[in-house]
């Protein structure tokens, strides 16, 4: 379906403008009109990782006249391999103000708006009140649900995208014209059950394929060309170059948006057994490490698992963890590999999904068993660093 323009024209194009935005100027569909239209806009950018980082490069590049992009965290190196607005120099710089760097590089004439802070709440419908447009990359089910609740009270539409390892997804969802996320996804997976990209990783280039197509969305919502990917879900699979589209529909008997709610409570990062699981068996790194050095006097005995995939396992490791992966875990495998008179200690990368197994061990009776709180990563961080981090 085409809707009406989202902005209205700027006053004018300076003479520099002009020169700069001529092969937009050319079409016919953009146009001056539509040229001054994107001036004119102001787009958030929900993160400036992955995803966020070719969208802030295209909306700069377009004409984007104000860009705020939210984002609190820290530039790491495995972060260079896909978000391409930062660089080599920008490893332990503010997402933001590289991004914010790498935007006015592109294109001087765009105004960068920083909110170097975590979207909850608490701030979301005062950061979201100024802008036209929002463009969502995060890559957590929490902040998903939480944007698309503050765009529909707001009345704000919203360009959604989603990328794991070769399959990206894209949407455009605005509540006064068309669905919401929570017509596609009324509820979140249950804890654990869908990897996040730290865990099963990504294609570099995916994020420019779907970055790409999310921009494209925004400047036709801002201008009024074309039809917006509204009441639509774009699916790429990058292995097979394969585009599909699915209709999304309203749901009638979805009960209506009126406030905000804890969305980390309403998503869980853990299943309730696992919680319950971990409450009391959780040893941290420097215990491991006293418990490996008691093992190698003879002072004590253990089997340490790593529940991590085999890919990773190549990356780093805790000397001495034997790997059996969580999926065998869920499907009662790993049982038969565990022995029955010493202690089960389990790790995985974060603590995340050894949480997840150890109540599958404790459920089978491994009343002794626990896991590594921080997982590898604190492995790396604070007991050897000579190993590389992912």
């Amino acid at each position: 379906m085409s809707l009406p323009p989202l902005v209205e024209p700027a006053p004018e194009l300076t003479v520099d403008e002009v020169r700069r935005y001529s092969r937009h100027l050319i079409i016919p569909d953009v146009g001056m009109a539509g040229q001054k239209r994107l001036k004119n806009a102001k787009v958030l950018v929900v993160g400036a990782g992955g995803l966020g980082s070719p969208a802030l490069l295209y909306l700069a590049a377009a004409g984007v006249g104000t860009l705020g992009i939210v984002e609190f965290d820290e530039v790491d190196e495995s972060n260079l391999q896909r978000q391409i607005i930062h660089g080599q120099s920008d490893v332990g710089r503010s997402k933001a103000q590289s991004a914010r760097d790498s935007v006015k590089e592109v294109n001087p004439y765009v105004n960068v708006v920083l909110h170097e802070t975590r979207l909850d709440n608490d701030n979301v419908l005062e950061i979201f009140a100024g802008y036209d447009l929002i463009l969502d990359g995060t890559d957590n089910f929490a902040t998903r649900y939480l944007v698309n609740d503050a765009a529909v009270l707001l009345g704000k539409p919203y360009v959604w995208g989603s990328i794991y390892r070769f399959e990206g997804q894209v949407s455009v969802f605005w509540a006064e014209h068309g669905p919401n996320y929570r017509d596609l996804y009324p509820e979140p997976p249950p804890p654990g059950m869908v990897p996040s990209c730290a865990e099963g990783g990504v294609l570099g280039v995916l994020c420019a394929s779907i970055g790409s197509i999310m921009v494209t969305e925004a400047i036709k919502l801002i201008t009024g060309i074309g039809d917006p990917l509204l009441g639509r879900l774009m699916i790429y699979d990058a292995l097979e170059m394969n585009y599909t589209t699915l209709k999304i529909r309203k749901d009638p008997t979805a009960e209506p948006i009126t406030e905000l709610i804890d969305y980390e409570a309403f998503c869980g990062t853990l299943s309730d057994e696992a919680a319950e699981a971990a409450a009391d068996a959780t040893i941290s790194v420097v215990k491991l490490k006293s418990w490996l050095d008691e093992r190698e006097r003879g002072q004590r005995d253990f089997f340490l698992v790593d529940v991590r995939e085999p890919n990773e396992y190549e990356i780093n490791r805790i000397p001495g963890a034997v790997l059996i992966p969580k999926g065998e875990f869920l499907t009662g495998e790993a049982l038969e590999k565990l022995p029955q008179d010493k202690q089960v200690v389990l790790h995985c990368k974060s603590g995340m999904r050894s949480a997840e197994a150890l109540a599958v061990v404790k459920g089978a009776g491994l009343a002794d068993a626990v896991h590594v709180g921080g997982g590898v990563a604190a492995w790396v961080n604070q007991i050897d660093p000579s190993q590389p981090s992912y």
